[in-house]
């Protein structure tokens, strides 16, 4: 069955990678299984313990760290301070309380007492202090940048109460926290075991252990039997009702599909849009979360190559039918998105900069004309001074853009084409993509990405301005802009929603206004799972599964 599709809960107010040996014989396998889901009997009991197996599309380098990827699968291990309710509102978890200072600077966060982390160490104020300084000095880049700028320090007032002090108000930080990159890890392990031991099984407080790590195969993950910690929004009390999870890497979006029809996977992770129709006859539950923040959108490189020109990135904008490409690449599945600044989950979403522009080809044509690329050779693309109007797009293969992504890119290819513009795509490892490569001005002149987040506060992320003494490498653009700076720091630390949605939504239509970033689609986080699994949910934070409420049946 699907479910209904899972906006942000506040939204209603407010190529990949070759598949391993491992997923190679895993299709081998399963050859000849019959298809269609097995329906349990009405009256299915819960099996006490078992093993669910997972499978899900791509395998990051560590468990934690500032990957989305990294974050779905730590979120089973890794405690957070607190939770996202399903109406959009945080609640206790490793953390019973908050208050804020009348200036807005020091959150004084109370934790629950007796809590441990499975090496037996006390999950106390000084751990939590220990962390906040290991995010923001190099253990994981996406806490830091969510904190950087804001955050100054941490300290045990005792054993149970923390003060963290901000340099400047943000009125969404406790919010942000919700996030799986700020999971509590053990401060003990932290300090005494090496950064390869704690990338492979880091010690938390949660309801799962890493058990064992295959590279290339899986992460079996071993059920926490002391755990005491639930948040506040589980769905049970007590440990996890399975005894382990095997969460299996399985790229090829085939094979995953396969995988679950045949019976040898409970669930998997990026369903293809090819597949919703099949998988929703034949009785599995698809579960579809549209993430908040950053959508998959593109942005232009405003400091070299021609789209300097402002002109030239409203042209390249104007000869796009987004939503038709969107529309035919997704069936119906993945939606349309768009506003290039944030997704349509995101509160203080502008639908004005959502509409602003409209599939123009002739629009297009007049200010390309305008910008002097008036010459049309005859392989269709625009020239000046006998310069072909080329740009290079690289984007990551099977990490950022799965496969209906990248048939969504090459429909933008093809029809840039016919504006004139020759659009070179360049499909990247993680390798390639990470290593620094691509980065750079002189790197590439479009880029392609989304940024999950809570709410608009990831446009200070995004576009806060790069300089030599702070660098932003999250500003794609290149884009450095004091108005839109000064509207984004506003918004951040206004504590008035009503104000703070009002000059988030004036950034948004400021950076439509200039053509810097411009939608595509948002960034889905789905599931298909087997009648025989129930409560396998997706947290509300960034629609990561959740492995401690589920269970199997027979």
């Amino acid at each position: 069955m699907t479910s209904p599709t899972r906006l942000r809960p506040t939204s209603v107010r407010r190529a990949l990678l070759p598949a391993t040996a491992a997923t190679a014989a895993l299709l081998v396998a399963l050859t000849g299984c019959a298809s269609g889901a097995a329906q349990p009997a009405a009256d299915a009991e819960r099996v006490d313990g078992g093993t669910i197996v997972y499978a899900h599309q791509q395998e990051p380098s560590c468990i934690f760290g500032g990957w989305i990827e990294q974050a779905y699968i730590s979120y089973q291990v890794l405690d957070s301070l607190f939770s996202l309710d399903e109406n959009g509102e945080v609640v206790p978890w490793l953390a019973e309380d908050w208050a804020v200072s009348d200036d807005g600077l020091t959150y004084t966060i109370t934790l629950k007492s007796g809590v441990s982390f499975t090496d037996g160490t006390p999950v106390d104020a000084q751990a939590v202090a220990d962390n906040f300084e290991y995010w923001v000095n190099g253990g994981n880049s996406t806490a830091a940048v969510w904190l950087g700028g804001y955050y100054e320090s941490a300290e045990a007032v005792d054993d149970v109460t923390l003060a963290v002090h901000l340099s400047r108000p943000y009125a969404r930080f406790v919010e942000n926290l919700t996030q799986g990159y700020f999971g509590i890890q053990s401060a003990e392990a932290l300090a005494t075991r090496t950064d390869e031991e704690n990338c492979e099984a880091p010690i938390g407080s949660g309801a799962f252990t890493v058990e064992e790590w295959n590279r290339g195969q899986n992460v079996i993950l071993a059920r926490n039997d002391d755990y005491t910690s639930w948040p506040a929004n589980a769905r049970h009390t007590g440990p996890a009702y399975v005894e382990k999870v095997d969460w299996r890497f399985v790229s090829d979006p085939t094979t995953r599909v396969a995988a679950l029809q045949s019976g040898e996977a409970n669930a998997i992770y990026d369903v293809p849009a090819t597949s919703w129709q099949t998988l929703d006859d034949e009785g599995y539950t698809l579960e579809k979360y549209v993430t908040a923040g950053r959508p998959q959108q593109i942005s232009f490189n405003t400091v070299e190559g021609p789209f300097v020109d402002e002109n030239v990135r409203k042209a390249f904008v104007y000869a796009l039918d987004r939503e038709s490409i969107v529309d035919t690449i997704g069936q119906g599945v993945i939606p349309y998105e768009g506003n290039g600044a944030v997704s349509r989950t995101t509160p203080a979403y502008s639908e004005d900069a959502a509409n602003r522009y409209d599939y123009d080809p002739d629009q297009s044509a007049e200010l390309l004309d305008a910008a002097g690329w008036d010459e049309v050779g005859d392989d269709g693309y625009r020239r000046k001074d006998g310069e072909i109007l080329e740009v290079l797009l690289p984007y990551g293969a099977g990490s950022i853009i799965n496969t209906d992504g990248a048939s969504i890119l090459q429909g933008v290819q093809e029809q840039a084409k016919a504006a004139g513009f020759k659009v070179d795509l360049l499909p990247l490892s993680q390798a390639e993509l990470w290593g620094g490569g691509y980065s750079t001005p002189d790197s590439y002149d479009l880029s392609v990405g989304y940024w999950t987040a809570i709410n608009a506060g990831i446009l200070y992320i995004n576009w806060r301005p790069s300089t030599e003494e702070s660098p932003n490498f999250s500003n794609s653009a290149f884009y450095n802009d004091p108005e839109l700076e000064r509207l984004i720091l506003a918004a951040n630390g206004e504590a008035d929603p009503a104000a703070q949605d009002a000059l988030y939504r004036e950034a948004q239509d400021y950076i439509a206004e200039h053509a810097t970033s411009v939608g595509l689609y948002d960034r889905l986080s789905t599931l298909a799972v087997s009648p025989s699994l129930k409560d396998l949910w997706q947290e509300n934070a960034q629609g990561g599964p959740t492995f401690y409420d589920a269970y199997l049946v027979q």
